[in-house]
């Protein structure tokens, strides 16, 4: 006679069976997210990779590559990193997740919490995200007057330069768009809000722990040591929003409206003089604002806890 298969630790009418390979072998939750991040982060990179110079020589330009330094590299062949890109997210990130989560469920989208949001919570969401602008844009400029080593300094520097001359190229703005919002929303949340954080739910005892877990894990995965804390705040806040209305609707949502905001400002920022993006992440925000900022993201976030128990109860 087969075994009846554990529940995972969710309500009745949610629960998904643990009944996968990775399951059966008792693989515990810990090792899959370690070991999922170190080969997201190398499926990523990698696949990025190999799309790039494919693209490349399919095009006749892979020697064109020689000699160019790293500024001069992405202004010439911007679309076709950001190609390569979108395709490493989609198959390092986003499939990877998914794979993952069908080595433990015969139900991988229930895992994944792929399913539909209510109207009012996924508007909640975007309200609180708002309301958490000013607080995150003071914490990054708190977290850029540190006195960080100038090796820490001239990583990120070149990173946000990079960024600029991607948008300061004329590759259309839905293209862009698709490739630096639309892509990473879809992508990073099916992987580190379905997957990283669905594991990290099992592996503490408290669901808390494993929102501050896996929002954290988000904000260093960026490798942005200046701006760890803006984008843990960032992860932690869409780890919840996922969490408390059981789906990554409002997750994604969230996501794209962050990366949408930013995209349609850099475009703005590259056709403006004196001004950069680094200008605007260091911007300083008036302390009274940040406090009714707070004021305003506490009350959302306590409606948004009030409704999930009600819907939970109901």
């Amino acid at each position: 006679m087969q075994p009846i298969p554990e529940v995972a630790p969710v309500s009745e009418d949610r629960a998904f069976p643990l009944d996968g390979v990775l399951e059966r072998n008792r693989i515990g939750p810990g090792l899959t997210i370690a070991v999922g991040l170190i080969l997201g982060f190398v499926a990523f990179q990698g696949i990025s990779l190999v799309v790039l110079v494919a693209v490349l020589a399919a095009t006749g330009q892979l020697t064109e590559m020689a000699g160019m330094d790293t500024s001069t590299l992405v202004a010439t062949f911007a679309s076709e990193f950001l190609i390569a890109n979108t395709v490493g997210q989609f198959l390092g990130l986003l499939g990877l997740g998914w794979l993952f989560a069908r080595l433990h469920t015969s139900r991988p989208a229930a895992m994944l919490r792929l399913r539909g949001s209510g109207l009012a919570i996924t508007l909640l969401s975007l309200a609180g995200l708002v309301a958490l602008f000013p607080i995150v844009q003071w914490a990054g400029s708190i977290m850029d007057g540190l006195p960080w080593p100038e090796g820490i300094r001239e990583f990120e520097q070149m990173q946000m330069d990079l960024i600029e001359q991607v948008l300061a190229t004329n590759l259309g703005f839905f293209f862009t768009l698709f490739t630096m919002a639309i892509t990473p929303a879809l992508c990073e949340e099916l992987f580190f809000r379905g997957y990283i954080q669905r594991q990290a739910e099992r592996m503490f005892s408290g669901w808390l722990a494993a929102i501050i877990f896996s929002g954290v894990v988000f904000g260093l995965y960026h490798f942005r040591i200046t701006q760890a804390l803006p984008l843990s705040m960032l992860g932690v806040y869409m780890a919840y929003v996922v969490w408390r209305s059981n789906s990554l609707v409002p997750g994604i949502l969230v996501h794209l409206a962050n990366n949408g905001f930013a995209v349609a400002l850099g475009a703005w920022i590259s056709s403006s003089d004196g001004m950069s993006l680094e200008d605007i992440e260091t911007m300083d925000v008036p302390i009274y604002i940040v406090l009714g900022a707070v004021v305003v993201f506490g009350l959302i976030v306590r409606t948004m806890h009030r409704m999930g128990r009600a819907e939970e109860g109901a």
